[in-house]
């Protein structure tokens, strides 16, 4: 019997805490299946698991110690190490919030004394009229910043397994809450608040576990692109500087923009509508459409409807920065050589970031939509009902 109680006992402690930490991080095989309800009993249960793990060993240990063989005894104390051993790595080594912490300090300078470099891709914000820019390379290795714009609180995030970034607003049901990084869901990083210990999905700002599950952080716009294309639309800007506690952790980012990370989770795959392939994500209503990015890079500029609405998707001269537009019922033919678009209803030209720079329209800008770089493979897996679209199909009719 006594053998019986202490290798339940001890199998209980030791996979209870393996598993509540391996499925929510990127071990092989964790993060494919439907395991969220599971990860999340074990985690707000460890406590009461331990307190029966330790119950149901606790009398053998103590027989074994005063009645069992030499044999048994070795037995039993190499057992207790061994889940002393998983207790430290799953509780102080393999955690998120134990390998990715928030940065101490937030310098922001503005463009004159900025020490990033403009090539760099950055999420940007503009609310009320003041405007930040936050280096991917930089809030890439943080997961999330907390910080004001415009004296609005935000919520910068960004997940380099699924290449995308988002901003919220860091208010549940009008309380300004405090998130930490817990680990991932479908290889998407995931987050918990302190008030009510709800799991929260960095790619959707959904809540999919615990009281608040089904609620939706407030999304606030935001765009991708270059430092220095942000800089041109937004001159006053103020940029987000390193934090040089973390100069190691940021140097492991360094080659991210340009999809040259070495990491298994975070490289990029260089054909399209694979796994890791780049897209632009857009989603108007319930319908969402993916835009792969080689094929941007080949046409520049897209013409299309989603949701019935007309959008417009350009990519800069640089390669890297891209945008959406609504373009209402206009229309554009776009010159490569000038990186100049003239709509056909009136001729205006207008330059590549939506702003009419010439002609009967001169001087308006084009509504921005909500757009997104992301990896395929997160894409389709948190938008199932997107569609893929192709520039030479369209192109043929």
């Amino acid at each position: 019997m006594r053998t019986f109680l202490f290798s339940v006992g001890i199998i209980i402690l030791i996979g209870a805490e393996i598993l509540r930490v391996y499925f929510i991080m990127p071990f092989p095989g964790s993060q494919h299946d439907e395991t969220i309800n599971v990860a999340y009993f074990l985690h707000t249960n460890i406590n009461i698991i331990r307190v029966i793990g330790l119950v149901l060993i606790a009398f053998p240990v103590v027989s074994y110690f005063r009645s069992g063989s030499p044999t048994s005894k070795i037995i039993v104390t190499l057992s207790v190490v061994v889940y002393l051993v998983v207790f430290y790595f799953f509780n102080f080594r393999f955690l998120a919030d134990k390998m990715f912490y928030q940065p101490g300090i937030k310098v922001f300078t503005k463009a004159n004394a900025n020490k990033i470099p403009t090539t760099n891709l950055v999420i940007g914000v503009s609310v009320n009229g003041a405007s930040k820019a936050y280096p991917i390379e930089i809030i890439g290795y943080h997961h999330q910043v907390r910080d004001t714009v415009g004296n609005t609180p935000v919520m910068v995030t960004y997940c380099t397994v699924c290449r995308t970034g988002r901003v919220f607003s860091p208010l549940v049901e009008g309380k300004a809450e405090t998130f930490r990084l817990v680990g991932m869901d479908h290889f998407n990083a995931m987050f918990e608040d302190t008030a009510t210990k709800s799991w929260w999905r960095q790619v959707t700002g959904e809540a999919i576990a615990g009281p608040m599950k089904g609620k939706q952080l407030q999304e606030i716009a935001a765009e991708q692109m270059r430092l220095d294309a942000w800089i041109t639309l937004h001159p006053d800007t103020e940029i987000m500087q390193p934090d040089t506690t973390f100069n190691k952790q940021y140097e492991g980012m360094k080659n991210y923009d340009e999809g040259r990370s070495k990491g298994d989770l975070t490289r990029a795959d260089s054909l399209s509508w694979k796994d890791k392939s780049w897209v632009v994500g857009v989603q108007t209503g319930m319908d969402a459409r993916a835009y792969d990015w080689n094929e941007l890079e080949q046409v520049k500029v897209i013409q299309d409807t989603l949701g019935g609405i007309p959008l417009l998707v350009t990519l800069a001269s640089d390669s890297a920065s891209f945008h959406v537009f609504k373009r209402d019922t206009l229309s554009f033919t776009f010159d490569p050589a000038t990186y100049i678009l003239r709509d056909a209803q009136t001729q205006s030209t207008w330059n590549i970031q939506g702003r009419c720079t010439e002609g009967k329209l001169q001087g308006t800008q084009l509504p921005v939509v909500q757009s997104y770089q992301e990896f395929w493979h997160s894409w389709r897996t948190f938008r199932p009902q997107t569609t893929a679209y192709h520039y030479a199909r369209e192109d043929e009719k």
